[in-house]
């Protein structure tokens, strides 16, 4: 999403409807953003079973919550904030190192065709970006939760800083300095596979 922070009218529309006891509309909301919602929570909490588990949750806490959504805010921003603080309670309480799973299709937004079909590879690549990407998940999951999630929110999400602030109810420089920590971190942590 840009730095613009407009809310797009058609959430506005179903925000407003919801917000007036149509239930669809809620639904449509969360037809728009439940999988992403899924990305960023099995990111934090690093089980399938736990992350659907927190989206559930804070779709509920939205649908409860939407009456005091105010509309100088995008709702994008709103519900990913609580999303996100449901996130890591869920992952505080169950005070398990995460294991997440980046499944290539999610990752690159294709869930339907599997990467060996859209892009050839012979055996060896396909054992190297698995190899990679085991990597990364462990890099991640290896971050403390708020560099781990601030990571999530820019690099998986393409959230603007603006955005990502907002959500995690801090500053800019701090969203950048944690940013900046936890991309070095990764660095360190996947320097064997540049120098390979």
């Amino acid at each position: 999403m840009s730095a613009d922070a407009k809310m797009p009218r058609q959430d506005e529309e179903l925000v407003r409807r919801a917000q007036g006891g149509d239930d669809e509309a809620f639904r449509d909301l969360m037809e728009t953003y439940k999988r992403r919602a899924y990305g960023v929570a099995l990111g934090i909490v690093g089980d399938p079973d736990e992350a659907q588990d927190v989206v559930q949750d804070a779709f509920v806490k939205a649908y409860y919550k939407l009456k005091e959504f105010r509309f100088g805010a995008n709702f994008y921003t709103w519900f990913y904030r609580l999303l996100v603080n449901q996130a890591i309670d869920r992952w505080r309480k169950t005070s398990r190192s995460p294991t997440v799973s980046f499944d290539d299709a999610w990752v690159s937004g294709e869930s339907s065709e599997p990467a060996a079909v859209a892009y050839p590879k012979s055996p060896e690549e396909v054992a190297g970006d698995r190899e990679l990407a085991e990597g990364i998940t462990r890099a991640i999951a290896a971050l403390p939760e708020y560099h781990r999630t601030v990571i999530l929110l820019r690099e998986v999400e393409g959230l603007a800083y603006e955005e990502i602030a907002r959500i995690l109810d801090c500053s800019v420089g701090t969203v950048m300095s944690r940013l900046h920590y936890a991309r070095a971190k990764l660095k360190e942590a996947l320097k064997g596979f540049r120098e390979g």
